[in-house]
């Protein structure tokens, strides 16, 4: 099998893995910090006792778990394909979060925000055609 389907599949996949985990976890996060309260008193104590309830939170452990799984799904993904790539692809994150947001915890959405997600899309859909790696991987790196 040729390397370079394979490779492409790869990284679709594991691009995939890491929107998927990076939203899920900012979805967690959000629906934790919306449990746990506003942050309102700033005095030492006062916040010691947020940091305590914030991390008592079970979504907020998801969400940093899921956010953990981003991150090495990222790495890996760099491993072999461009920044240049990679984080615009990624930027179809945005485009999920909003529609979780929507869905899961009954944000709403303006239409312009969904404007946004569409120009987004569009950028992400124009990056994701293009070659994921423009490196030579035998060549160090500089």
């Amino acid at each position: 099998m040729n390397a370079e389907p394979r490779t492409r599949r790869r990284t679709y996949l594991l691009l995939g893995t890491m929107v998927f985990f990076s939203s899920i976890g900012n979805v967690l996060l959000s629906k934790g910090m919306k449990q746990v309260g506003q942050v309102v008193d700033f005095s030492p104590v006062a916040l010691l006792g947020m940091f305590f309830k914030t991390f008592m939170n079970s979504s907020i452990w998801l969400g940093i778990f899921s956010m953990l799984l981003f991150f090495v799904c990222y790495l890996l993904l760099l491993s072999w394909a461009d920044l240049s790539y990679v984080q615009p692809a990624s930027a179809i994150g945005y485009a999920m979060v909003a529609l979780l947001g929507y869905v899961l915890l009954g944000e709403s959405v303006s239409p312009a925000r969904w404007v946004g997600v569409l120009f987004i899309s569009g950028g992400v859909a124009l990056v994701g055609g293009t070659n994921p790696s423009t490196t030579r991987s035998d060549r160090p790196c500089e």
